[in-house]
């Protein structure tokens, strides 16, 4: 399940991305996003899936703020009974990726190009209609963003993005 929430960005300070391992089980995303909202703070991105062990979810949210901002939302996550761990992982090295599936005006006249930006981005076509592509590109955020800036002067459709996952590089984990 992926949910990518966001608003107005009011937030001052860095992006810190977060993963919760907590207790599989219904409600606990409600809880975990309902301390979110009743602090203020905007979750920027949230993705939840099972881990490795079925009895685990791993969250991974993506929030705006300050050390301040960080301690506070940590401090309030740890109170929360279902939660196992809480790991910022802008203190260390790790993996960033985010996947997204963009539809666009694909013209016959047009399609050449559209084929060298994704080419350029190792991104995929997916699905060829008549008039429209559907393309699969994963990588950072940026990395998204630049494509779908290249592609926009065709008319995107439609977009989705998965949000962000995170993952400790080398023996470390969450």
């Amino acid at each position: 399940m992926a949910l990518t929430l966001s608003g107005p960005s009011s937030v001052q300070g860095q992006q810190h991305i977060i993963t919760v391992l907590v207790e599989n089980h219904p409600g606990v995303l409600a809880r975990v996003s309902g301390l979110f909202a009743r602090r203020g703070y905007n979750i920027e991105s949230l993705t939840v899936s099972i881990t490795e062990n079925p009895d685990v979810s791993r969250m991974t949210i993506v929030v705006g703020g300050d050390e301040l901002v960080l301690e506070q939302i940590t401090k309030q996550l740890n109170k929360l009974i279902e939660v196992m761990r809480v790991v910022d992982y802008t203190e260390f090295a790790a993996v960033e990726r985010e996947l997204a599936l963009i539809k666009v005006n694909a013209e016959p006249r047009d399609r050449a190009e559209i084929m060298q930006i994704v080419e350029v981005f190792r991104a995929r076509i997916i699905d060829m209609g008549e008039r429209a592509f559907i393309i699969e590109v994963t990588g950072g955020t940026d990395k998204i963003d630049k494509i779908r800036d290249l592609l926009a002067p065709h008319g995107i459709r439609e977009m989705v993005r998965t949000g962000v996952i995170a993952m400790a590089r080398g023996s470390r984990t969450a």
